[in-house]
């Protein structure tokens, strides 16, 4: 069975409505701008991270927010964060860089991954993710997202992200 059709399988079987836009592969925020343009609804940016006492945090945020990984580690009761590797997500999460999402807690059986949700996307009318692969875009709603990964025994971390600081100017004296 294919990652869509078993991830489409579990969508189904939880009466989760959902659609998905087939697009060009895209790697990091700033690619997947045009499909923004094409797909409507509140769009992600996941960061898979490890703290130093190990454990493995998946961040889902809106994809314009620029995390402030210090203050979030504080809030999630974590140590000092570092990104996890290639070869970790691969492991944990059966997925590539580049094709981070939230419904990649399917893969994770062992429960090894706390998922960390920002609180304005639990709240979206329409959240789009990658399901499983960076060629296509799914969408639904927050809450269907949230009920989805309680039902995986991920239940995510629902919180306040905190964004980074901007940097002070300098004055040009």
């Amino acid at each position: 069975m294919t990652d869509d059709s078993r991830l489409h399988k579990e969508l189904t079987a939880a009466g989760i409505a959902f659609d998905q836009v087939e697009h060009e592969a895209v790697f990091t925020v700033l690619e997947s701008s045009a499909v923004e343009r094409l797909v409507p609804g509140a769009h992600t940016k996941n960061l898979f991270l490890k703290d130093a006492g190990g454990q493995f945090y998946l961040v889902t945020v809106l994809a314009e927010k620029q995390v402030d990984l210090g203050a979030l580690r504080h809030m999630v009761g974590a140590g000092r964060f570092s990104f996890g590797s290639a070869d970790e997500m691969i492991e944990l999460l059966g997925i590539t860089p580049g094709s981070v999402t939230p419904l990649a807690a399917l893969n994770d059986t062992r429960g090894r991954v706390q998922l960390v949700l920002d609180e304005v996307l639990a709240a979206q009318p329409r959240v789009n993710v990658h399901p499983l692969r960076n060629t296509a875009t799914l969408g639904l709603s927050g809450l269907d997202l949230v009920r989805l990964l309680v039902r995986w025994r991920h239940a995510p971390l629902i919180v306040p992200v905190p964004n980074k600081a901007p940097a002070p100017e300098q004055s040009q004296n």
